[in-house]
């Protein structure tokens, strides 16, 4: 079959040419009226949304059900990937995110993000009067949106994980013709910069400031800002485009198209030429007012920019409209004596067997390596296979010739093509060009084949560029327990069978799917082979299996860990309950005495929690000396005899085994009452002093019948007594 040249789709506009690549053929069907249709495109060549306008009239189709949907199609059509029912509100705004989450905004505010293209969302409001006013209109970029609403005000939301909507700087009164957005990685405050036509004018406004531009040209119908947010595009009423850079300073070029019909499109294709879109005719505005026209006989078509051109829909066919790269250019434009384009005439006459093969790579000899690195860049702006082949082919006819030649980026391209081919193959639909696969990445890529459930493709992609594989194992896991219909044992066995011995796989990951979809017994039976503590863990205490978890904790040994999961049981559960749980689980038990032990870091212990542990074990010598340790510290001796009769008490329930226990703490309280007697009596302070020291003083002030009553009641030799008469005692140590 014959391959036509690269060059018969190409447009020349001023200095430069652009090119329209058919990338899909009967996209949709027939009896689709496009023209009765919303219809918005994800970036990088992404998934397509479609739902009905619901400001326009439809004639019945039997064959439609006439419930209002959103269809979500690939850029190939056939069969919707996913068809969500819609009976939640008239809606406002539809658009898509960098990482192709869809947006749906309805007229009260609501917003919904849908985050896979399997129907699971998040949903948020946008608040700030949207319920009370309506929703007007939405723009959308990377990672966030704007709202207009029916009052004027604008609500922005920079982030769909984390959203918080705030209210923009308020535009003046008067009809907003039309608007658009700056994304804030383009603008100078790093906040989203919103322009609004009012009267003849633009105004600018940001989280601060609402700014009049002084434009006189309007109003405006169509508002676009280019990918790089460096330029805008404006489209007049009169049917005029005026392009001029975004800080409105300097009009660089104006473009008549003679209609006077409004269009439906005014886009940017890349950051070099406009889009205008009607019904069925497609205007190409190139800088210096040049333009090329396209037309299509199938009805309506849309147009979904993206970031190096933009794609055409229509039912028929699904177009890429974009400026020709550079070394495509030096490659094939008629005429052309660069060396790549030399080198690929060189290869056609191999082919032929030509000896003037040869010739031409002794022509270009001085430049080789330059035309080899032009043809191995121009194979990967080609969608086309043939061309593909033939600069490559170029290319390694050219680098046998060298003697030293880098093949790295040959081998690289190579690998990219082959991976770029088969993404774009009709059955993925995903017909992303050179520029937008460097700017989505591998990664990237890989996620949106398995949001399409396309893991075979996925697998074989990462493994064919050496990229890790755990994620997509887990993502077709978790969308099996997902969706699966097997009861859990077979479903469990399978998944385990199939990611036994793979590298990093996270059963957590896949245990917490199975949860969320309310299967707990399948999450525990996944969680047993998850071999790291620290993710079964969390997992098992959010599914109320707290023995568990405080099991699994002290399996790993990890101290860190096992006082994670006690302090979660403290919080939780009542006191009797708490000692129930750690009473059987000796570590457990040891880990929180040393924890009350240690109290608040400051050397104040946790008495009250030693106490219920001692109580609840039944370990009376460890309560009584908690009792006997708060005795020492308090400040009042009626305070402290307290403390020793309630360690007292404990210990007096077994006499027999707490026999010296007992003695200590009677002479303790003993000691404790007669020195308060002193203190009444002879007007000093003798609580907290030892014997010995009690006798010192005793003795020192004069009361040697005292001191020798404190002798005879502890039993204290008479060596030690008059050792203690004449050579003071140490001070006591601190309490423990």
């Amino acid at each position: 079959m014959d391959v036509a040249h690269p060059t018969a789709g190409w447009e020349q506009l001023g200095p430069s040419f652009y090119r329209k690549v058919q990338l899909y053929t009967q996209v949709f069907d027939q009896d689709l009226d496009l023209d009765n249709y919303i219809v918005a495109g994800a970036p990088y060549s992404g998934a397509i949304a479609l739902y009905r306008d619901e400001g326009k009239l439809v004639a019945y189709q039997p064959t439609r059900t006439s419930k209002p949907s959103i269809d979500i199609y690939s850029c190939a059509g056939g069969e919707p990937i996913l068809s969500i029912p819609w009976d939640n509100g008239s809606i406002k705004g539809l658009g898509w995110s960098e990482d192709e989450k869809l947006l749906v905004v309805t007229a009260d505010g609501t917003v919904r993000c849908y985050f896979d293209l399997q129907g699971e969302f998040t949903q948020f409001s946008l608040g700030n009067g949207a319920e009370d006013s309506g929703v007007k209109s939405c723009r959308f970029y990377a990672h966030g949106l704007v709202a207009l609403l029916n009052n004027n005000s604008l609500v922005s939301v920079s982030s769909y994980s984390e959203p918080r909507p705030k209210l923009l700087a308020p535009p003046p009164e008067g009809e907003v013709h039309s608007w658009s957005l700056i994304p804030p990685s383009y603008t100078n405050s790093r906040s989203v910069e919103v322009l609004l036509s009012i009267g003849q004018t633009i105004y600018v406004s940001d989280a601060t400031t609402c700014e009049d531009r002084g434009l006189d040209q309007g109003p405006f119908t169509h508002i676009t800002v280019s990918p790089n947010g460096k330029f805008v595009a404006l489209y007049t009423k009169a049917g005029r485009v005026h392009v001029i850079n975004s800080t409105f300073e300097e009009n660089l070029s104006e473009h008549d198209s003679k209609s006077k019909i409004p269009p439906k499109y005014v886009e940017w294709c890349g950051k070099d030429a406009v889009v205008i879109a009607w019904e069925d005719e497609v205007h190409l505005v190139g800088p210096y007012g040049s333009s090329a026209k396209f037309y299509y006989d199938s009805g309506r078509v849309h147009l979904l920019p993206d970031y190096d051109g933009v794609r055409i829909i229509a039912n028929d066919r699904c177009d890429f409209l974009q400026k020709v790269p550079e070394d495509t250019e030096e490659v094939f434009k008629l005429g052309s004596d660069s060396p790549a384009s030399i080198l690929l005439d060189a290869v056609e006459q191999l082919e032929m067997q030509s000896p003037k093969a040869d010739d031409n790579v002794q022509l270009i000899r001085p430049h080789l390596v330059e035309a080899v690195d032009k043809c191995v860049n121009a194979a990967g702006q080609e969608f086309s296979e043939h061309w593909q082949k033939q600069l490559l082919k170029a290319a390694s006819f050219g680098k046998s010739v060298l003697d030293i030649y880098n093949s790295d980026d040959f081998v690289d391209m190579c690998e990219t093509l082959r991976v770029l081919n088969a993404v774009r193959n009709y059955k993925i639909g995903l017909p992303l060009s050179y520029e937008q696969y460097q700017r989505l990445s591998p990664s990237g890529l890989i996620t949106r084949l398995l949001n399409r459930h396309e893991y075979l493709l996925a697998l074989r992609i990462a493994s064919y560029l050496r990229l890790p594989t755990d994620k997509i194992y887990v993502h077709w896991a978790s969308a099996k327990v997902r969706l699966g219909s097997e009861d859990d044992d077979t479903t469990c066995r399978k998944i385990v069978e199939k990611l036994s011995g793979k590298p990093g796989i996270s059963f957590e990951a896949i245990a917490r799917a199975a949860y969320e979809e309310g299967r707990g017994r399948l999450a525990t039976e996944l969680l047993n082979h998850e071999p790291r503590a620290g993710r079964q863990v969390p997992l098992l205490l959010s599914m109320e299996e707290d023995e568990l978890a405080l099991d699994k904790a002290i399996e790993s040994g990890d101290t860190d860990l096992i006082y994670f999961v006690l302090h979660q049981l403290r919080r939780k559960l009542p006191l009797a309950s708490f000692f129930r749980v750690i009473n059987s689980r000796p570590t457990a038990t040891a880990l929180v005495e040393a924890a009350a032990h240690e109290g608040d870091g400051d050397g104040h212990e946790d008495t009250a929690m030693l106490k219920d542990l001692y109580y609840q074990d039944d370990r009376r010598i460890d309560g009584a000396a908690v009792f006997v340790r708060e005795a020492l510290r308090q400040p009042e001796s009626r305070t402290a005899g307290d403390k020793l009769a309630l360690a007292a008490k404990l210990l007096a329930d077994n006499p027999k085994e707490n026999a010296f226990e007992i003695g200590a703490v009677r002479e303790a309280s003993l000691l404790l009452r007669m020195q308060e007697g002193f203190d009444r009596d002879l007007g000093d302070h003798f609580t907290g002093l030892s014997v010995n020291q009690t006798m010192f003083k005793l003795y020192r002030l004069g009361y040697s019948g005292r001191a020798k009553k404190i002798q005879g009641e502890f039993k204290v030799p008479e060596r030690v007594a008059w050792w203690v008469r004449y050579f003071p005692p140490s001070p006591p140590l601190p309490p423990f």
